[in-house]
Order: structure tokens, then C-alpha cells, then sequence
């Protein structure tokens, strides 16, 4: 079949079958498929869209387009979870779930992206550490998801390969907001890893790519109904993306927060609310915790114990990272040359933001990519970013920016406070959690 027949078959709207699926993806996977059409046909999908037949069709072709992992020789005394999320600005939430739920007694393969358009990515998170390997062998992951319970690392070349290929594709070509082509590419990497139970965060709001929550809504249902059809059970949350998750954002800056909240040095809030909820999930889903109030409060002693935090701190050490990497961090982790304080423009109470404005800012600064081939500069980004309700004023401002120059750091100032909306009063605060899916929408 030739990709441009298939690739105008979408174009004009026809649903394709598992054979025209399947022989464009392994083209994709092979190379037999130019750049050019790959970025065509998710320019035809994120049009066209996709019947939830071709979903799971998509979704097996790229599952199938690699190796899976089966974790029956390890024979692991507990289930094989994980946690996705379509991504935000702040969204840390991996670095320290992972780690979190091994503690609980659940093994955790997470297969990660790097960051598409204006969110960031939790491999370029870590790779601000020194030393870490974020796409090692097979061999290699599986010891560390068997050593220290869990490994956060990229697609290898074996694993869902004509995923890798496309989700670079959609970074650069505007088509990441497809419901399609976001659905396969999650699932695709999930299958592939064996896992036994699954929790997706689907963001809505204005830092999401699902900015409203019927879209969130359809994204989760999608992902849900696909995932449980495929033999893989799924919760998903939607969660509020309509303030920075984590008071950082940023790779370095990112990683330095995640190592607060592991040691108990700081906890956001809201990041601390996302987090207990995700696990929760997972931990009952795998028969784990009995119940949700029961999973919580374990996680929460895999916290106060430092049992989470010394489970991160093995796998960053397995993975080529420093050892002690949790006492260290301060001088391990790239630093930026100027940090700033971003003043607001006038005293009061941050009314609404701009999230998406704040992603780009900092992919401007040169923590994210225009291009997929661009470098990141780990080291920028912004601390202590104020949140929805928080007051403002010259001495408490909207963010530290970490940038690579002063010029640099002047036009991210002015980037947050066109994205902050600052009134005399506070807004009404809300739960970060907004809606639950499981099997059939309920």
C-alpha cells in the first residue's frame, strides 16, 4: 500500500482499515515512510479524526511496531503499574510517584517523553542529572525496575519505535492535541511495557493540551475505553491545569522541587494533592490498598518514612547517577548564570493565568524546543512561581527566573506578567481534581 493512498483516504475523511493502519506504521517504523508524509497523516488524523476501531488499530500497530517486555522470568513479588499524563506546565508528578509507589510495594516501568510544544518533559527533567542514563538497554531497565522498584526512562530504539518517531513528528508540526494519535501514542508505550494497571492524568485548562473539560473528557474516555478493550485496567482523573501544577517550571528547577517534596523540605499544595490521588488509584486498582483511603495513607508512609525517597535515590544511582543524590542535589544540578525576580506589575492577587504563556516562556529561555532538534538548556526556568490566590507585590513577586543572561531574563519577566492577571481580591479556590474515569465513563 502506498503511504500517500493512505494518507489521502484519511484526508477525505474514510476510516482505515487495521491493514491500511498497520502498513503505514511499519513504514513509519522502518523508515520506508518520509518525514513528509508521517507529518501529513497526523495532520490528516488531527482533522479527520479517528473511529475508536482505528484507535485500537493505531494503537496495536505501534505497540506491535517494537518489542514488549514480560516481566514473567523476574518474577516480581507485586504488581506492574504505572501513571501517565498528557502533560502541563509544573507537572513533576512522576519523579516522585515512581519512587512512591515502589515503596508501596508495586513495581513501576515508566516509559517517558520529552516535552511536546509548551509542556515539559519528565526525560529532560532527568536528564539535568548528572550521569543518568535516560534510555539504557533492556537489560539494563529491567535490573533497575527489579533492584530499586521502579525506572523513569525514554523509548529505546525496541520499544513502540514508530511511536518515537511520530511523537517527535507532532512536537513540531502542531498536531500533539489529537485525540487519535494521543491515545495510540500513550497506550502504545504502556502495552509494550506489561504493565498490570494504569492511571491517566488528563489535564483540562489553560496550560492543557485538552483546554476544555469536554475535550479532557473525551481524551480520558478515549484512553480508558481503548486501554480496558486492549486487557489493561485503567482509571483515569482530569485534573485542573489552569495554574502551574508544581511551584517550578523547568527541567533543573523541576527536579530540585520533586527532591523537596521526596525529602519533605517543601510540598506544594495542589502537586501534593494530584500525586496522593494518582497513586491512590494505582495502589487500589493492583490490589495494593483496599481501598482509596487506605492507599493514600501508605503512600503518605512511604513518604514520612523516606522509603520513597530512598527508592528515587537508588534508581538515579543504578541509572548512572550520582550516589546520595537527594543530599546533593543543590550542588549537583545545573544552575543558570542570572536569576531574577519577575515583579508584577502592580500589587494584589494573582486572578487567572495564562499557562500555556508560562510553557512557553520558558521553552523561549531555552528550557524546551521549537525544533526537535533543538539542545534544552537545563538550568533555566522559574522557582517559586506564584499560584492562583497568591499575593503579589514587589517583595513577593510572580517567580524567580533562572535564566542564561540578564536580556534573557528581562524578556521572561515580561512574558509572566503578560500571562498573570492580578486583581484586588482573591479568586475561589478549587480542587485540583476535577473528574474520574473508569470503563464506561463512570
Amino acid at each position: 500500500m502506498l503511504p500517500q493512498e493512505i494518507i489521502r483516504a484519511k484526508r477525505d475523511g474514510r476510516a482505515l482499515s487495521e491493514e491500511e493502519i498497520a502498513a503505514f506504521i511499519a513504514g513509519l517504523a522502518s523508515g520506508a515512510v518520509t518525514e513528509g508524509q508521517a507529518a501529513a497523516f497526523a495532520m490528516a488524523v488531527f482533522f479527520r479524526g479517528m473511529t475508536l476501531e482505528e484507535r485500537v488499530h493505531l494503537t496495536r500497530a505501534m505497540t506491535r511496531s517494537g518489542v514488549a517486555l514480560d516481566w514473567r522470568e523476574a518474577a516480581l513479588p507485586g504488581p506492574i503499574v504505572d501513571k501517565h499524563s498528557t502533560g502541563g506546565v509544573g507537572d513533576n508528578v512522576s519523579l516522585m510517584l515512581a519512587p512512591m509507589l515502589a515503596a508501596c510495594g508495586a513495581f513501576v516501568p515508566m516509559i517517558s517523553g520529552r516535552g511536546l510544544g509548551h509542556t515539559g518533559g519528565t526525560l529532560d527533567k532527568l536528564d539535568s542529572i548528572p550521569g543518568y542514563l535516560s534510555q539504557p538497554d533492556l537489560k539494563l531497565f529491567r535490573r533497575v525496575v527489579a533492584e530499586a522498584g521502579c525506572a523513569i526512562i525514554g523509548q529505546t530504539a525496541d520499544l513502540a519505535p514508530a511511536d518515537r518517531r511520530l511523537y517527535a513528528i507532532r512536537d513540531v508540526t502542531a498536531t500533539v492535541e489529537s485525540i487519535a494519535l494521543i491515545t495510540a501514542s500513550i497506550l502504545s508505550k504502556k502495552l509494550v511495557a506489561g504493565l498490570q494497571a494504569l492511571v491517566m492524568d488528563v489535564k483540562t485548562g489553560s496550560g492543557a493540551f485538552m483546554p476544555t473539560f469536554e475535550g479532557a473528557r473525551e481524551l480520558a474516555e478515549s484512553i480508558a475505553g481503548v486501554a480496558n478493550g486492549a486487557g489493561l485496567p485503567t482509571v483515569a482523573l482530569i485534573t485542573d491545569m489552569n495554574e502551574p501544577l508544581a511551584s517550578a517550571a523547568g527541567n533543573a528547577v523541576e527536579v530540585r522541587n520533586a527532591v523537596d517534596y521526596l525529602t519533605g523540605a517543601r510540598r506544594d499544595a495542589r502537586l501534593d494533592a494530584v500525586t496522593l490521588a494518582l497513586g491512590a488509584e494505582l495502589l487500589t486498582l493492583s490490589g495494593l490498598a483496599s481501598d482509596l483511603d487506605a492507599a493514600r495513607a501508605a503512600l503518605e508512609r512511604a513518604l514520612a518514612s523516606g522509603a520513597a525517597a530512598e527508592r528515587f535515590e537508588r534508581m538515579v544511582a543504578l541509572l548512572g547517577g550520582p550516589k546520595n543524590f537527594l543530599s546533593r542535589a543543590a550542588d549537583l544540578l545545573p544552575a543558570a548564570p542570572a536569576v531574577v525576580a519577575a515583579v508584577p506589575e502592580r500589587t494584589g492577587f494573582v486572578e487567572q493565568i495564562d499557562v500555556r504563556a508560562v510553557g512557553m516562556a520558558v521553552v523561549e529561555l531555552g528550557g524546551g524546543r521549537a525544533r526537535a532538534s533543538d539542545r534544552i538548556d537545563p538550568a533555566v526556568g522559574f522557582s517559586r512561581l506564584a499560584g492562583l490566590g497568591a499575593e503579589v507585590s514587589p517583595s513577593a513577586p510572580l517567580a524567580l527566573v533562572h535564566a542564561r543572561d540578564e536580556a534573557r531574563a528581562f524578556v521572561a519577566t515580561e512574558s509572566l506578567r503578560a500571562a498573570y492577571q492580578i486583581a484586588d481580591a482573591p479568586p475561589p479556590r478549587s480542587d485540583p481534581i476535577v473528574a474520574r474515569i473508569a470503563e464506561g465513563g463512570a
